[in-house]
C-alpha cells in the first residue's frame, strides 16, 4: 500500500536525520541548530502559503499549535540527548516511542491490533530490554565514557512526546491537508524556538548557521520525511499501530552510521538488538 511506502520513506529519512543532527551540532550549538533547522524547513514550504490559508475550521490552528508545542519540548530534550549519546544507542532508545504510540493509539483511537501485531510488539520490547541489560565486563579505563542517566531519560521523555505528536497527526489530517499541517506546524515551531532563544538569551550566530551545510541537509530531509508521514496519516486506510512499527526502520540507518561513521563501541550488541526489533516489525506488518 502507498501509505506503507510513505511511512517507510519517513523512517529511513528519519534515521538519516538523526545522523545529520549529531554532525550539525559539531558546528553549531543545540538551540542554534533547532531554530535555524526549523526556519530553513519553513522556507522550503513557503510556496504552499496560498493552500495553507484554506483552513476553514479555525479551531485547527489551536490544535496545530498544541502539536507544535509538544514537538518544541520533545526536540529540546532529544537534541540535548543526541549530543551526548552514542548515535547507535540513541537510535535504538528512540524505538521506545513505538511502545508509547501503540498504547496511545489503542486507548484513544480505539485501533484494534491483530495477533501478529501484538507478537511483533512483544519481540520489539524484548529487543529493547536486551539493549538495557548490563554488559558482562566493564573496562575501568572506559569509566569516563559512561553515558549520564539523565540523557537516557531525556531521550525517553522525548519519545513519549513524539508519540503524542504522532497521534495528533492522525487526528489533524482528518480535517486539514498534509500541506496545511506542515506549513502552520513549522511556522508555530519556528516562532516558539525564536521566543525561547530571546527569553533565554541563547547565543546564536546567523553566519555560522547559514554556512553550516548540515543544517540545510537536515531541513531538506525533514520536509520530505514529514510530508510523507502526513500523507500517510491522511490515508483513511492507514493505522497508527502499523505505521509506528514501520517508522522503526530508522534504527537501521543510525546503527550503520554508528559503525561506519563514528566507529562506536558495542555496536555488534546493538546490532543484535536491532535485528530482533526489525524481525518484530516485519512480523507486525506482514
Amino acid at each position: 500500500m502507498i501509505w506503507m511506502l510513505e511511512t517507510l520513506l519517513y523512517g529511513l529519512f528519519k534515521g538519516a536525520r538523526e545522523v545529520v543532527k549529531k554532525t550539525s551540532m559539531k558546528v553549531s550549538p543545540v538551540m542554534e541548530v533547532l531554530f535555524f533547522y526549523t526556519l530553513m524547513s519553513f522556507f522550503f514550504v513557503l510556496f504552499d502559503i496560498k493552500n495553507a490559508m484554506g483552513i476553514t475550521d479555525y479551531r485547527m490552528y489551536f490544535f496545530i499549535f498544541i502539536k507544535s508545542f509538544v514537538i518544541f519540548c520533545a526536540w529540546i530534550l532529544s537534541f540535548r540527548a543526541i549530543k551526548y549519546l552514542p548515535i547507535s544507542l540513541y537510535g535504538v532508545l528512540d524505538l521506545s516511542r513505538m511502545l508509547f504510540a501503540t498504547l496511545i493509539a489503542v486507548l484513544f483511537l480505539h485501533e484494534v491490533m491483530r495477533t501478529m501485531q501484538w507478537i511483533g510488539l512483544v519481540i520489539v520490547a524484548v529487543g529493547l530490554l536486551l539493549l538495557k541489560a548490563p554488559t558482562k565486563k566493564a573496562d575501568p579505563e572506559k569509566e569516563g565514557e559512561k553515558v549520564p542517566a539523565k540523557f537516557v531519560w531525556m531521550s525517553l521523555i522525548s519519545c513519549l512526546l513524539n508519540a503524542v505528536s504522532g497521534i495528533l497527526d492522525k487526528v489533524l489530517t482528518r480535517t486539514v491537508t498534509s500541506a496545511q499541517l506542515q506549513f502552520w506546524y513549522l511556522l508555530f515551531l519556528t516562532l516558539l524556538y525564536g521566543a525561547y532563544i530571546l527569553i533565554r538569551k541563547e547565543e546564536i550566530s546567523v553566519k555560522r548557521a547559514v554556512t553550516n551545510k548540515w543544517l540545510w541537509i537536515l531541513a531538506i530531509l525533514f520536509v520530505i520525511a514529514d510530508r510523507s508521514l502526513f500523507m500517510a496519516n491522511a490515508n483513511p486506510e492507514s493505522q497508527v499501530t502499523v505505521m509506528t512499527l514501520m517508522k522503526q526502520s530508522a534504527c537501521v540507518v543510525t546503527l550503520l552510521a554508528g559503525q561506519f561513521l563514528y566507529h562506536e563501541e558495542h555496536v555488534l550488541r546493538r546490532a543484535v538488538c536491532t535485528l530482533i526489533v526489525v524481525i518484530g516489525i516485519l512480523i507486525g506488518v506482514i
